[in-house]
């Protein structure tokens, strides 16, 4: 056996052999998860909010994200590795064999980390039965009637948020303050469902964020770093409610649907009444999406909004339109979808089915 061990050390170093394994063993945990969803549920909870709470932790003293950095680095990183790789090769074919399992096996750990740590999320019993709502089939009415709410809710709003001329709503404080105010909503909805973890960690402003828009993504949790991040370039109102989405999947809320009616939830319980707005006027956006095969009806609900809300949608239509066209966009887009699938999800559709949880939410109030 020890010899057996040497000659495979020759071939494969031993952290990288770890890596595999932990590999290999996430790949089992992995299928344990799409089995069962009260597994997944248990280890979520049991397993992986520790691992989360452990990652935010680490990483939530340094002042820059570390995952912008490391992606930032990758292709330095990927260039030396191929220099080192390439050399190896001359020297001994088993050299070249170690370091491509070396790659092979950061790989692994990669994987590792993501089914440990936030996998299971996508397989555990939805957000909406925890909740206790009843997610049943919406009806063009009730798209309508829950937009209708929206519009109310906005409309008395619109007095206590600032709207400047071609820049829109303003966020009266800094991030910071935004962060802390979305820590005492979560704090608050912990204590009401137990399914939500305590967990005060920051959220990242990106130093790549005007670049970043050219994706189409407003914000990112990084499984690897256990970092939410934020895109700042999107206007106020957007970049509040993506930091409450951000928190979501810390907190391992992984379905973007769930993620985005949890910032939902967390904005409009919410005393200030910036993040009160910025959620209600993300459902309407989410909403006035969901009604696209009934114009009339949703125009109809549109003109009841306040006239400097709607501006403020303009705003955000203008700022938008030097990024809506492009090929990085595409790609992205395809890969996020293709990535969303792959976890069970119905892709990037998903992200608007949070209005079936809206609605379910509102049901009673509509009657």
């Amino acid at each position: 056996m020890v010899r057996f061990m040497r000659r495979l050390n020759r071939w494969i170093h031993p952290l990288a052999l770890v890596f595999i394994l932990l590999g290999i063993a996430a790949a089992g945990i992995n299928i344990g998860y799409i089995l069962s969803s009260r597994f997944a549920d248990a280890f979520n909870a049991g397993v992986s909010s520790h691992i989360r709470v452990f990652m935010a932790h680490l990483t939530g003293w340094i002042p820059f994200s570390l995952a912008e950095f490391i992606v930032l680095g990758s292709p330095v990183i990927a260039v030396a590795v191929i220099v080192i790789a390439v050399r190896k090769a001359g020297r001994s074919s088993r050299y070249f064999v170690r370091t491509l399992i070396a790659l092979l096996s950061v790989a692994a750990l990669l994987y590792a980390m993501f089914v440990f740590s936030f996998g299971a999320g996508y397989r555990t019993p939805s957000v909406g039965k925890k909740l206790g709502l009843d997610r049943e089939k919406v009806t063009v009415e009730e798209l309508a009637g829950t937009m209708r709410i929206a519009v109310e809710e906005l409309n008395g709003l619109a007095d206590e948020v600032m709207i400047i001329r071609d820049r829109g709503s303003v966020r009266p404080y800094s991030h910071e303050k935004a962060v802390a105010l979305c820590l005492d909503s979560y704090a608050a909805l912990s204590d009401e469902y137990g399914f939500l973890a305590k967990l005060d960690a920051p959220v990242k402003e990106l130093v790549t964020s005007d670049l970043m828009t050219y994706t189409h993504i407003s914000g990112m949790y990084t499984y690897f770093t256990g970092e939410a991040n934020l895109n700042t370039n999107y206007p106020y109102y957007v970049n509040v409610y993506t930091t409450a989405h951000e928190m979501a999947h810390q907190r391992g809320i992984a379905r973007e649907d769930e993620a985005n009616f949890l910032a939902f939830l967390v904005c409009i319980r919410s005393e200030d009444p910036f993040m009160r707005y910025s959620g209600y006027l993300n459902l309407y956006e989410y909403l006035y999406s969901a009604l696209s095969a009934d114009r009339a009806l949703r125009d109809s609900v549109r003109e009841g909004l306040d006239p400097r809300v709607q501006y403020d949608l303009v705003c955000y239509s203008r700022f938008f339109d030097k990024y809506r066209e492009n090929t990085v966009a595409t790609v992205s887009n395809t890969v996020n979808n293709t990535y969303l699938k792959m976890q069970g999800t119905e892709g990037a559709r998903s992200y608007g089915l949070m209005v079936d949880l809206a609605v379910a939410y509102y049901r009673d109030r509509l009657g």
